[in-house]
């Protein structure tokens, strides 16, 4: 761990944006072969289950804070920090994920340990990457999947290999002097990378997609990303919110992006 990390500030930025989170709101603790998963939880226990990732670069599950309300209003709520990056969760010693694979076996086991049924899976970045590779592992565990200004999954490069946000999305609100801090040194490991899904395999996804993508991304070229999920994904819709960048997203957007969420959710 570096010496600059102070988990003392670290945990009380995330408590800062946990505070806007609905009160209800429960932290549940699941056991996976890559270590233990914290999940931020709330919604009606019997609504439909809504699983949420973060991006990367230091974001967690708090990052969700704009939408968790209106999202528990319909469903029950599972924001997943991920294993091995900034968050509550603690990995397996080494035994974190690796590969593909792995990041799809622990969400398996996430899902397992959450008793959730075919769920709808969403993420932001890394976390869409993620959730739309779990989509193509195990189609049957997903029921409609929005992915938000994903990365890199349809990606063509615009300006070079996209930065990764400098200050943890868990001090979202904080000053940017101890939002940076706060983050700082964090012991995560390095996120898994891959090959892009092939084009067949994302033709044969036959379940509603959702693609929300940032007007202003410097990630990746909107309008070719657009048009390239349109000829590849057979039940997509594709939205360009604009005037909104990459690492605006999901904690400082725009209300459109509200609107297309809960729209989606009610499919």
């Amino acid at each position: 761990m570096s010496d600059a990390y102070d988990d003392d500030a670290f945990q009380a930025a995330y408590d800062k944006v946990m505070a806007r989170w609905p009160a209800q709101r429960e932290a549940v603790r699941v056991p996976t072969p890559y270590g233990t998963t914290h999940v931020n939880a709330c919604g009606p226990y019997d609504g439909p289950p809504l699983v949420l990732l973060p991006g990367g670069g230091g974001a967690t599950s708090a990052s969700w804070f704009a939408q968790a309300a209106d999202f528990a209003g319909t469903h029950r709520v599972y924001a997943v920090d991920l294993v091995g990056a900034p968050g509550r969760s603690t990995a397996a010693g080494d035994r974190h994920p690796r590969t593909i694979a792995d990041l799809t076996a622990w969400l398996d086991a996430v899902l397992d340990g959450l008793g959730a049924g075919p769920a709808v899976l969403g993420g932001h970045s890394y976390g869409a990457w993620i959730a739309l590779h779990h989509a193509l592992h195990a189609p049957a565990r997903v029921r409609r999947l929005f992915l938000l200004d994903p990365d890199p999954v349809l990606r063509r490069v615009q300006g070079g290999v996209p930065r990764a946000c400098p200050a943890d999305a868990a001090a979202a609100l904080a000053a940017p002097g101890p939002r940076q801090e706060a983050a700082t040194g964090f012991p995560s490991v390095r996120p898994v990378t891959g090959p892009r899904p092939a084009p067949l395999a994302l033709r044969a996804l036959d379940m509603p997609v959702l693609l929300l993508l940032a007007g202003n991304s410097r990630t990746h070229d909107t309008y070719w990303v657009a048009a390239r999920a349109s000829a590849v994904l057979p039940r997509v819709e594709t939205v360009v919110l604009p005037d909104v960048s990459h690492h605006a997203l999901p904690h400082a957007a725009p209300a459109e992006l509200g609107r297309r969420l809960s729209g989606f959710l009610r499919g």
